[in-house]
């Protein structure tokens, strides 16, 4: 059995990854070539499961918090745990540190803390379409369940009012400032020739898009900037492993 465990949201059988937080860290187990199996999870096990680790709640004013318990999750190798991507993207790097994921460049925090502006304005195109065919029937539940009461509306009413060219024309903007970081250094990385942290936190947003949201919108977002081709092309090797 490996000795580090990634702790994980499944599609419905046969299970595979399609999460964006828990891709960031599977990238990083992948290039780094870190011996790893995969523990998957339902959405309404998530909280019982971490809270029997002994993990404590998510810091409520760390940076991305959304819940108190959340996946990723992952179990060390001396058989500690941890949860939350960016923790245990710095505990990984710490115990693991080559080949470097360039934490400390000042591009990875900006990309952590822009991805959600490429996110957020089409969450009414891609939350409705979790549930339908993606997920197994206790996740998708869940999803249903919370999401219409995080939205306040069914998810039909959130597709139909958030997920149409509204949500594609509000997205341009911030998509064309990320492709214009992701240039600066002539691509196809953030850093140039050079793969850091920063283009594993993209590449996974492009992966959870194609994965939730299919060819179709996959392909209308990446035609917004050929950047994004050639970073989701480059990474390709360590979206392989996906189970």
């Amino acid at each position: 059995m490996p000795p580090v465990v990634l702790y994980d949201i499944p599609t419905k059988a046969p299970p595979k990854a399609w999460s964006l937080n828990p891709w960031k860290n599977r990238m990083v187990l992948n290039y780094k070539g870190i011996d790893y199996r995969t523990e998957w999870v339902e959405y309404p096990d998530v909280r019982p499961t971490l809270k029997s680790f002994g993990l404590l709640p998510n810091d409520p004013n760390g940076p991305g918090y959304y819940t108190e318990y959340t996946i990723p999750a992952i179990r060390y190798e001396d058989g500690t745990y941890s949860m939350e991507s960016w923790k245990i993207v710095q505990e990984l790097e710490k115990q693991y540190p080559t080949p470097s994921l360039h934490l400390d460049d000042p591009i990875t925090v900006q990309v952590r803390d822009r991805i959600s502006s490429i996110l957020d304005p089409i969450r009414g195109v891609l939350i409705p379409r979790m549930p339908r065919g993606l997920l197994s029937e206790p996740s998708g539940e869940y999803i249903v369940r919370t999401r219409e009461k995080q939205f306040g509306m069914p998810l039909e009413q959130v597709e139909k009012e958030l997920g149409g060219e509204q949500a594609w024309k509000e997205v341009e903007q911030p998509a064309k400032e990320v492709a214009e970081l992701l240039k600066k250094n002539g691509g196809p990385f953030f850093l140039g020739k050079t793969i850091s942290y920063a283009d594993m936190i993209l590449a996974s947003y492009l992966h959870f898009l194609k994965c939730v949201g299919g060819e179709d919108n996959f392909e209308r977002f990446v035609a917004l900037d050929s950047a994004f081709v050639a970073l989701y092309d480059a990474s390709k090797e360590l979206l392989a492993k996906d189970d």
